[in-house]
């Protein structure tokens, strides 16, 4: 049987005008601006212009990646497809996918089969231009820092203690380190530099976090892009930048609405990366999607351990949001990975490495439980060639505790694969619930990072290197200690070491860097080998991607 690919899906889909989509989430036409027929912006005074109250908000979460696939996003989108079906007020929240893994490895991020947010293809390259303009906003702020200098240096910057960094949303590890200002005097200061990918960018996290422009704009004047000659921290605030930088994001800054292949309202925007950054959709399209339905469904990016925790630790310790449930995503597939078997091997019954794997599902449900006090249930993405004894084992497991186990089907069926698993959020959703953060304010740096890989990692706590203590012990100076921590660590493992699958017990956490996102209000601890600029593997995914004359895109996935 040939299937149709995630593309040739979207592109089949009869999709409807954006303005029906809007009367279906109850926005009235003064707060639409359209793109066209099939994207609009909402603006944002919707928010303190409705008298509505807000819905409950449900959190699509994973086990630990591999390359067999989860499929989060697929399950987040047919979730909520799926509570439309039995007619509950629903709407979707999700990130915008970034041009780096479009054209690298990972291909689209709108979802997959039939759960998928359409237009494909816009939401997956430049949609309405969000990205862009975040990647403006950073790179003017680098121009005005250089510039600044190249001018007098009235500020007293050290060009040596720079530590803002321009960025593109492309995977280029040609730009990881470079050296720019070259030539003669007229081109600027000769100095080392770099790019990051746009969605490693503070003002990513910045943009994502801001709950206005005017709480944009005061987050922006925090940032820090380097120290003086004397080490005192200079912002963009002082660079007299956060005016311009804030013009630049005044349209982004408005979530975009668009719809799932079943017409459910779906709101996409920001898109931080969750293994570099804190992997979650704006606070803004979280408010709104809570704000038009009485269920918000969204999603954090790869595993629970990262995209969930920044969401629990970081965005709802800001933004003061409280889940009533969780969704963790599982496959046999993946789980048998955690526990040995090869890629090519998937399709065979093996009840041995299925056990082995499946405490990587366990750990992650009983953070949720147990250190967050959430409710939690288990999504297995069904493949064909799952069998009746594989998924009961996984049943049994998660049964010991306390959690149920429901089959989705989304990605064949679309919300009808989903109803099974809506019915089982709805009634979590019902449950009273204690959220709990994974550590308190008031622990210091070190103590934070220790606390989190000894209570959501599973590890026997963290080491840091002299270099990043003397980083940690100047933050802490400057008055940044009681900021909430973003750990940059492989999604591959708990641990900091991507060969280390399932749940892995008495390893430590190395960290060789932590810097401030004074703007973001987070710490960021760099560990193991993650970097901020990815690179394009041996075959990219762009290598697949066409357009013919009629401007019909194919080759996304």
């Amino acid at each position: 049987m040939a299937y149709l690919s995630d593309i040739e899906i979207a592109q089949s889909a009869k999709m409807s005008h954006i303005r029906d989509i809007a009367k279906t989430a109850g926005i009235d036409e003064k707060y639409l601006e359209q793109y066209g027929n099939y994207k609009a912006k909402i603006d944002n005074s919707l928010l303190s212009e409705s008298k509505r109250g807000e819905g409950k908000l449900v959190l699509v979460t994973a086990i630990t990646p591999t390359p067999a696939g989860e499929g989060k996003t697929t399950t987040t989108i047919g979730l909520a497809d799926g509570l439309r079906r039995i007619g509950k007020n629903v709407v979707v929240a999700i990130r915008e996918p970034s041009l780096g893994p479009v054209f690298g490895i990972k291909g689209g991020a709108a979802g997959g089969g039939y759960a998928q947010v359409v237009p494909m293809e816009d939401i997956n390259l430049h949609f309405t231009g969000d990205f862009h303009a975040i990647g403006a906003a950073n790179n003017l702020l680098a121009a005005m820092l250089d510039n600044h200098i190249y001018q007098g240096n009235e500020l007293n910057i050290d060009p040596t203690k720079i530590t803002w960094r321009r960025c593109v949303d492309m995977n280029d590890r040609q730009l990881r380190c470079i050296q720019d200002g070259l030539g003669s005097k007229v081109n600027g200061i000769p100095r080392a530099d770099g790019y990051d990918i746009t969605v490693a960018s503070e003002i990513m996290a910045v943009f994502c976090l801001a709950s206005s422009i005017s709480d944009l704009k005061a987050r922006l004047a925090k940032i820090i892009v380097g120290y003086t000659y004397d080490d005192k921290p200079v912002t963009a605030g002082d660079l007299k930048a956060v005016g311009a930088m804030a013009a630049l994001l005044k349209d982004a800054i408005k979530p975009n609405l668009v719809q799932t292949l079943e017409g459910t309202p779906a709101i996409v925007h920001g898109g931080p990366f969750a293994n570099i950054a804190h992997g979650c959709n704006s606070v803004i399209a979280t408010r709104m999607a809570m704000k038009l339905g009485d269920y918000a469904v969204t999603e954090a990016g790869f595993g629970a351990d990262l995209g969930a925790e920044k969401f629990l630790d970081i965005k709802c310790r800001m933004a003061g949001l409280t889940p009533s449930a969780v969704v963790m995503v599982a496959t046999v597939r993946a789980l048998k990975m955690h526990g040995g078997s090869q890629k090519t091997e998937l399709a065979e019954e093996n009840l041995e490495t299925l056990e082995k794997g499946i405490p990587n599902l366990l750990r992650h449900v009983s953070n949720i439980k147990n250190v967050y006090k959430l409710p939690c249930v288990v999504a297995v993405n069904r493949f064909p060639t799952d069998t009746d004894a594989e998924i009961e084992l996984v049943i049994e497991k998660c049964k010991m505790l306390g959690v149920n186990v429901v089959l989705s089907t989304v990605w064949a069926d679309g919300g009808a694969g989903g109803v099974a698993l809506a019915n089982e959020v709805i009634r979590l959703c019902e449950e009273k619930n204690d959220f709990s953060f994974s550590y308190e304010d008031d622990l210091s740096i070190s103590e934070k990072l220790d606390t989190l890989v000894k209570r959501v990692y599973g590890g026997e706590g963290v080491f840091i290197t002299p270099e990043a203590q003397a980083q940690i012990d100047k933050l802490e100076e400057l008055g940044f200690g009681k900021c909430p921590v973003c750990v940059a660590k492989t999604q591959y493992s708990f641990s900091d070491d991507p060969k280390l699958l399932g749940a892995p017990e008495g390893f430590k956490v190395t960290v060789r860097e932590v810097k401030v996102s004074a703007g973001a209000g987070f710490v960021v601890a760099l560990t193991g080998a993650i970097m901020t600029m990815p690179g394009l593997p041996k075959v990219p995914a762009a290598e697949r991607v066409d357009v013919d004359d009629n401007g019909v895109i194919s080759g996304l996935f």
